[in-house]
């Protein structure tokens, strides 16, 4: 899992693409693979293995057709269809985007030919027009990429006989965040609400902020079902203690930051004197415990 993060951190540290992707020079997509992960009897998880494909997807697969959350990024279409059509699945019919990142809304513009393409109101405002941000310049992307349907606070798809129902929860990881939970299933997509073990990008440049994603993890957490099923936008397959263990770090970290805040210490003291062991791992993924701490203080600005 290591490997994954290093490998999304590089892939993200490029100048976007028209499709929120970054340059590929040393990305060899060939080399990619698909785990299908079996959730249910109907929803499966996949996940990118041997290189960065992108957030997980989720897909529900009955006798409606396939509904997919989130696409990854563009070159994966082609095995992710691969993969549809080994579950016996085809086509989707409908495609959740958690928030507007390339690396969850990538394919749109090929599944957007066949699909219903459906996010949060910020998402469509987000891939429509041109972002400034940590990455650089993402410009827009296609018309065929943009979601088709569009919501404030929540919606239901009845699709494959369950109601599965799509929350946005504001400011957190960007504006445009939402979770979709497979109601007669059981399972949630957390999208980038929860990348598992490690500290959490939080794009503060399109509306994220980390006190805010603390408190969407709580909220949250609040009315899922203890034995719920849950898919992180990044990370392995988890349950209610994945995002328990995250809020918990979020917590101490966070506090622990401010403290040395309060105390008049600027963000390269208290980066030189880090934090306390125990969160110490978090940092081997794409955001260092440097870069957390900049987070956290910047959150604190905002």
């Amino acid at each position: 899992m290591k490997n994954y993060y290093k490998i999304l951190f590089a892939v993200l540290l490029s100048v976007a693409t028209s499709m929120g992707i970054a340059d590929f020079n040393d990305q060899d997509f060939s080399k990619i693979n698909l785990k299908k992960i079996k959730v249910t009897d109907n929803i499966f998880m996949l996940q990118g293995v041997n290189g960065f494909a992108g957030g997980n997807l989720a897909v529900s697969v009955g006798e409606d057709g396939t509904l997919m959350v989130d696409d990854q990024l563009l070159p994966m279409n082609e095995k992710i269809m691969s993969a549809l059509e080994g579950m016996q699945g085809g086509k989707p019919k409908f495609v959740l985007n958690t928030h507007w990142h390339g690396d969850h809304t990538g394919g749109n513009a090929e599944f957007g030919k066949d699909a219903t393409i459906i996010a949060h109101h910020n998402v469509r405002k987000r891939v429509s027009t041109d972002q400034h941000g940590h990455f650089g310049k993402t410009p827009a992307s296609p018309e065929q990429a943009w979601p088709v349907i569009t919501f404030d606070d929540s919606l239901s798809i009845h699709f494959n006989g369950e109601e599965i129902r799509f929350l946005h929860y504001p400011n957190g990881h960007t504006d445009g965040d939402g979770v979709v939970y497979f109601v007669g299933s059981n399972v949630v997509h957390m999208g980038d609400l929860l990348f598992t073990d490690v500290f959490p990008f939080i794009d503060l440049d399109t509306g994220g902020n980390v006190f805010n994603y603390a408190d969407n993890l709580q909220a949250i957490m609040e009315w899922l079902p203890k034995d719920v099923k849950i898919i992180p936008g990044h990370g392995e397959l988890t349950d209610i203690n994945g995002i328990e263990k995250t809020h918990n770090m979020m917590l101490e970290t966070s506090m622990y930051v401010v403290e040395k805040v309060n105390q008049g210490k600027t963000l390269a003291e208290i980066q030189a004197e880090g934090l306390p062991e125990e969160w110490k791992s978090w940092g081997n993924g794409f955001v260092n415990e440097e870069f957390w701490i900049s987070l956290i203080v910047n959150s604190v600005k905002q």
